[in-house]
């Protein structure tokens, strides 16, 4: 008689983990609307009560993808930061960290902007998205300019949040046929706008 090895239990993160990974890659291909919770189970190879289980919806699924990419973005932007040694390396850093993170998780990118045009719980989450990393560099620049206005700061923060976005928006939709833009080369003009302007602010 044979044996049957028995499944491997998957711990409850692992398991998250695996269907947000799907959901991304089915959305990003299927569109939300056109996706199916069925057909992002029988990638993860699980049965559709277990993505309700986890995530309550399809909609809950699809925020799930949008908080994992907030979270992300603050670690790796948070860190660059971190490892700078002055206000100038920190705002470059931090900046080549968002492009790369954009590089680097493409398809939930891709996916955010594309569902935030056609929901509003998508859209929510993009200005949420933008809210904290506004927060974050205003943080950053406080440290430039520890005696500027708090609502200075914001604005500040602002600029440089949309810049970015209009910077990333712009590379990402360069034709094929036309060498795409590096990472490092959008940080280099971001910081060639930002930092000279506030490199020479009085003191």
């Amino acid at each position: 008689m044979q044996t049957r090895t028995p499944r491997r239990r998957v711990a409850r993160a692992e398991r998250e983990r695996q269907i947000l990974d799907a959901a991304v890659t089915v959305f990003s291909v299927r569109g939300y609307q056109n996706a199916s919770m069925d057909a992002v189970a029988e990638v993860v190879g699980v049965t559709k009560p277990v993505l309700y289980s986890h995530f309550g919806s399809k909609e809950g699924l699809l925020l799930a993808c949008v908080a994992r990419v907030r979270t992300e973005l603050l670690e790796v932007t948070s860190a660059a930061a971190a490892a700078a040694d002055g206000p100038e390396d920190m705002l470059r850093r931090g900046t080549l960290a968002f492009f790369s993170h954009l590089d680097a998780q493409k398809p939930s990118w891709s996916l955010l902007y594309s569902e935030a045009s056609v929901s509003q719980a998508a859209a929510a989450a993009l200005e949420e998205i933008r809210a904290q990393q506004t927060d974050f560099i205003a943080g950053l620049l406080a440290v430039q300019a520890p005696d500027a206005a708090p609502q200075r700061l914001a604005g500040w923060a602002h600029v440089i949040v949309g810049a970015c976005e209009r910077l990333a928006l712009w590379r990402g939709s360069a034709p094929d046929c036309e060498p795409r833009m590096s990472a490092a080369e959008a940080t280099e003009y971001l910081m060639d706008l930002v930092w000279t302007g506030l490199a020479h602010r009085p003191s």
